[in-house]
Parts: structure tokens; C-alpha cells; sequence
């Protein structure tokens, strides 16, 4: 190996290194696929309570129903964000990786400020009564944030923002559809990823 050859070696080793602390890879497949049926049970749940009326929700249950639709989602959210945060650490204690670094605060950032600012906006519009906004928002922001996050965590990410992308678009175009979209982009997506992470943990790990 010459001098040249050498030195773009060298390059090409540092500009690997420089690229793996900005990107956060200890992302667990099992969390995926944990969150993913989480959601299902959730939408399973929501889906019995607004079909317990045959034609539409009476004015005096409504409050009762927005109230118990609310509770199923925060307790998802709640079981989904413990979930990953514990098996996310368990995996990068596994891999021997700091939990806290580059990759995970600029992933944590990107991810968070689209998705904070869907929250807001879908909270504001449902208080005001906007209730079908509430699933098309939901899948869209998420999109939105998986492909701003992309960059600094898997590749496969950025193929799942666009699907919820355009599962939230549908939402908004079939409203009566809504909350079955809801349970493809948060409950079935999310276990088909986390079973690909796996089989590509796998494969790597056998190579």
C-alpha cells in the first residue's frame, strides 16, 4: 500500500467513526414490535367504546367517551415510552454503548420537535371540537418526526415516516377510517420494523 492509498484509508476510517457518533443504532427491535402491539390493544379497546352506539355518540356520553379514548392513549404512550427506554438501554448496555452521546441527543431533538408540535396542535383542535383531526394528525406528525430523525439513527426509519405520512393523509381523505389507519401506522408497522430490526440484528451478528 502506497502513501496515497494509506492516507484515504486513514480518511475513510475517521469519516466512519465521525458518522457513528451521530447516529444513535441501539435502537431494540423487541421495543418495536412491544409498542407496536400495545397499540393494537389500545385501538381494539377505543374501537369498542365509540361503536357501543349503533349511528353516532350522544351528546350527553360524548364527554364520557372522549375521557376514556384519552385514558387508553396516554396509558399506550405511557407503557410504549417505558418500554423503550428500558429495553433501548438494556440493548446499548449489551452492545457496550453510551445510552447519552451525540447519536441520542440529536435523534432525541429531531424527533421530539415535530412531534411535540403535532401534540400541541392535535391537543388544540380537539378541544375545540376538530375530533376527526385527531387520528390524521397523529400519523402525520409521527411521520414527520421519523423522517427528521432518520438521519441519525437507522436507515429504516425514514421508509417508516413515509408510510405514516401517507397513512395520515388517508385518515384525513376516509375520516370513518381513521382509527383503523391509526392502528396500521402505530400497532402493525411497528411490528413488521421491529421484526426487521431483529432478522437485521441477526444477519449481522452471523456475519
Amino acid at each position: 500500500m502506497n502513501e496515497s492509498e494509506k492516507l484515504l484509508s486513514e480518511l475513510k476510517d475517521i469519516r466512519n467513526i465521525m458518522e457513528r457518533s451521530s447516529r444513535f443504532l441501539s435502537l431494540s427491535g423487541l421495543s418495536g414490535i412491544l409498542v407496536g402491539i400495545y397499540a393494537l390493544v389500545g385501538a381494539f379497546f377505543a374501537n369498542r367504546i365509540v361503536h357501543q352506539f349503533p349511528y353516532a355518540i350522544p351528546e350527553e356520553h360524548l364527554n364520557e367517551v372522549l375521557t376514556s379514548i384519552f385514558v387508553i392513549g396516554i396509558t399506550v404512550l405511557i407503557l410504549s415510552l417505558f418500554t423503550i427506554y428500558v429495553l433501548t438501554v438494556k440493548q446499548a448496555k449489551k452492545e457496550q454503548k453510551p445510552i447519552w452521546g451525540p447519536g441520542s441527543k440529536l435523534l432525541l431533538i429531531n424527533l421530539l420537535i415535530p412531534l411535540a408540535t403535532g401534540g400541541i396542535l392535535t391537543t388544540i383542535l380537539a378541544l375545540r371540537g376538530y375530533y376527526g383531526v385527531v387520528s390524521p394528525c397523529f400519523l402525520i406528525f409521527y411521520g414527520l418526526a421519523l423522517v427528521n430523525a432518520a438521519k441519525y439513527t437507522r436507515p429504516e426509519i425514514l421508509s417508516l415516516g413515509l408510510v405514516e405520512i401517507v397513512l395520515g393523509l388517508l385518515a384525513a381523505t376516509f375520516p370513518g377510517y381513521g382509527l383503523y389507519l391509526w392502528a396500521i401506522g402505530f400497532g402493525i408497522l411497528h411490528i413488521i420494523y421491529g421484526f426487521m430490526f431483529l432478522n437485521r440484528k441477526s444477519k449481522n451478528s452471523e456475519a
